[in-house]
């Protein structure tokens, strides 16, 4: 298998044009801050949830803003006695290992690992990471439920490092079944259930997972009427790549070998990015294990013909099989709250320029707008207001394990 190794975005030994080491350790350069007085406020509150943060070396840190903290103020608060362990893992998920400079973000999106490898809420090998890029001339931290945070203050050195300020709170990205939920793959997330493999997916570590949005599944509704849960199974394990986390800029023309056994075929065309027939619509949803990228179809086990980016509209991998006028597998699966879906941006601004980006719960985005992106109502989600428990957390699901 061919992936394309994972580059940082830079290490401090290639920097050395960078202003020079400050003088000042971490606690100090924050407190000298006017913008950080919530942060330091929050170091002083819960000093055994900032561990050895103070005296660490070679680490970046990304400071959330006093207006952004003041958004997750009433979280930490009503956290019932465990508010020093949702700190840790905030603070851990806010700090990467190595020295990262905004100015050598770039528009292909970066995948550092952050030092949160606390495995209530990451199951990531070598720590949780966040995606960072460069949108027009503002660098971007993307976290769960792509929620985007802008540098606003960048490059303040201290004797460990770096610190960038930043103006939302970085939101831990959740297990699968939370992920799925919030992003309106409600007919995966039903078939998951319906297989028993909401565990298996839940707990994984170092997983992508390739998601068929609801219109993929809707678009061969037929041929999901009579299937067993045997072969349904098998289906969905063909979506599934277990021992590697392949963000976008890793993605290469290759054959991955999927959790039931059976190889998928990456083809990158045109700038198009095909898992066997089947485009990628809205790549690097982070996950507790891995990431997931939106497919415009359902792939087949049985049918790994490629695809053809001349050609418009959605391929089928299942012959013959026509649209229902319900999505499959939704029953009993609770819809997402309007408060997350409605605030979805996708952005074509990715790795290999992916030719369209549409709504992971949707077949179709709307034109870009005076920001430059392509907005939609529905899929995976941005959480662009105030931040509540389940969302800056990665979930019910976390939130209640803590």
């Amino acid at each position: 298998m061919q992936i394309k190794s994972i580059l940082p975005v830079v290490l401090a030994a290639a920097v050395s044009a960078q202003n020079s080491t400050g003088t000042m350790n971490l606690t100090s350069l924050i407190s000298s801050n006017s913008n950080l007085t919530g942060l330091a406020t929050l170091l002083k509150t819960y000093p055994d949830a900032v561990g050895g943060l103070a005296n660490a070396t070679n680490v970046t840190l990304f400071a959330p803003s006093n207006q952004a903290l003041q958004a997750v103020e009433s979280v930490l608060g009503s956290a019932n006695g465990n508010t020093n362990g949702l700190v840790a893992a905030l603070l851990s998920y806010h700090t990467l290992e190595g020295i990262y400079y905004a100015s050598n973000i770039s528009s292909t999106p970066q995948f550092p690992h952050t030092m949160l490898n606390n495995t209530m809420y990451s199951n990531v090998t070598g720590g949780q990471v966040v995606e960072c890029r460069l949108e027009g001339s503002t660098a971007e931290i993307i976290s769960g439920l792509k929620s985007i945070a802008n540098v606003t203050q960048a490059n303040l050195n201290f004797t460990g490092g770096v610190v960038h300020v930043i103006d939302s709170v970085l939101q831990i990205p959740g297990n699968f079944s939370s992920v799925a939920q919030n992003a309106n793959l409600t007919a995966l997330l039903g078939a998951v259930n319906a297989t028993n493999l909401t565990s298996t997916l839940d707990g994984a570590s170092d997983i992508t997972i390739f998601a068929p949005s609801n219109d993929a599944f809707q678009n061969i509704a037929s041929a999901l009427g009579n299937i067993t849960a045997t072969q349904a199974a098998a289906v969905l394990e063909y979506h599934v790549i277990n021992g590697t986390i392949a963000y976008s800029s890793s993605l290469a023309n290759t054959t991955i070998k999927t959790l039931g056994g059976a190889n998928l075929t990456i083809t990158i065309e045109n700038g198009t990015v095909f898992v066997n027939s089947a485009r990628v619509v809205n790549p690097d949803i982070l996950m507790a294990g891995g990431v997931m990228h939106i497919i415009d179809s359902v792939l087949n086990p049985a049918n790994n013909a490629t695809g053809n980016a001349t050609e418009s509209g959605a391929a089928t991998a299942y012959s013959g099989a026509s649209s229902g006028t319900a999505v499959p597998f939704t029953s009993g699966v609770p819809t997402p709250t309007t408060t997350i879906v409605d605030l979805v941006t996708s952005t074509t601004q990715v790795a290999a320029s992916y030719s369209s980006v549409v709504a992971a719960g949707g077949s179709a985005a709307s034109t870009a707008g005076a920001g430059g992106k392509s907005s939609s109502t529905g899929g995976a989600a941005m959480h662009t207001g105030a931040v509540g428990a389940a969302a800056l957390f990665g979930g019910a699901a976390f939130f209640a394990n803590v």
